[in-house]
Parts: C-alpha cells; structure tokens; sequence
C-alpha cells in the first residue's frame, strides 16, 4: 500500500503528516481534501470536558442557567464546564473554566475528582467528562459569560431544578452518592459481545 493510500492512523496529531499523507507530491492539499482527512481522524477520539461542582458550606452548589441558540438546551442549568484544550491537563481546565465562566480562583490542589462519566448522545460527539468538586476558590461566583449564561444561581444538592442538563444532573448525583464512574447513553454490550469477551 502506497502512502498516497494508507489508511491514517487511528489518532492524527501533527496536520503536517495529514498534509504529507494527502498529497505525497509535496504540494498543499486543497481544504477540501485536508477536511475530510481530519473528520475521520476526529472520528477516532472523544471529546474531554471538566466539570466544576462548587460547593458552598451550606450543601449548595453552583449552576449557571444556559443561554443557547440551541432550543434543547436554552434556558436549562448547568455546572460551570468546558472542553479540554490541546496541550492542557484536566485541571488546568477545570482552573481556567471556572474563571472563565463565573470569574473564581481556585487552586489545582483544592480540586478534587469525584466522578468521570463516558457520554453518548448528549452533543454532537460522545465524550468522557470529569467532574471535580472544591469548597475552596476567590473571588465572589458571577456572570462572566453573558452570551453563554442567563444567570448563575445556588441550588441545594438534595434539590436541583428540574431544568437542568441529564448530563451533569448524572455528575451531581454521583457525587451525592459517592459513585466514581458511569456511562450514559451507550447501548449495553450484547450476550455475544459479552461471550466473545470472555
């Protein structure tokens, strides 16, 4: 199999092979031959998002209520989150997106892990998110991103709104339950997945 043919592997980090792997004559590929290449390498992997449970010494937590151009999402709570970043470590993220969102410090040693849980079915793409939880940050929680939040609000743990997100209303509920895993919205594997496994 020739270059020009091989299959991609499975996880493409550097465009400069996509672009050698596509055009093996040395000249730049069009976008239209560049694109397709990248969506199935992009088919490969998941998407990492984080999660932040701030915890008040009260048992509430904060949620913010989403703006969306999306309808299925307009209006409903959510915890303050966001995609990993290339090159970024999953509490770094964690640190930059509740800054970001609702404009708090927290230290990376104050955050921790409470559950990890593998989505299917909410978004475009599966994705793996983490969920750390901290009573500890600066700064007093706002709207930092009022494009993206109608408002931020306190909700006691034992009574969220009915109108949050199944996604992180799964993460919350694990951590009330002291749960470290879970999976939502993949189909369960079948008695001969499960015998051939065996």
């Amino acid at each position: 199999m020739s270059a020009a043919t091989a299959a991609p592997a499975p996880l493409l980090t550097n465009l400069a092979f996509v672009f050698a792997w596509e055009s093996p004559n040395g000249r730049s590929p069009t976008l239209a031959a560049v694109v397709p290449v990248i969506s199935r390498a992009m088919a490969d992997r998941h998407l990492i998002d984080v999660h932040v449970l701030l915890l008040d010494g009260n048992g509430h937590v904060l949620l913010s209520q989403r703006r969306d151009s999306n309808p299925a999402f307009d209006g409903l709570w959510h915890l303050p989150s966001g995609k990993l970043d290339a090159g970024e470590s999953v509490l770094d993220a964690a640190v930059r997106e509740a800054a970001e969102e609702v404009g708090v410090l927290i230290e990376a040693a104050d955050l921790i892990h409470v559950h990890t849980i593998h989505v299917n079915g909410s978004g475009r793409e599966p994705r793996l998110g983490l969920f750390f939880a901290t009573h500890h940050w600066t700064g007093e929680p706002a709207n930092r991103e009022p494009d993206k939040c109608f408002k931020l609000a306190w909700f006691a743990l034992d009574d969220l709104p009915e109108q949050i997100i199944d996604y992180p209303a799964a993460g919350i509920a694990a951590y009330r339950t002291g749960s470290t895993f879970s999976i939502r919205g993949w189909t369960p594997p079948s008695s001969t997945q499960r015998a051939a496994i065996s």
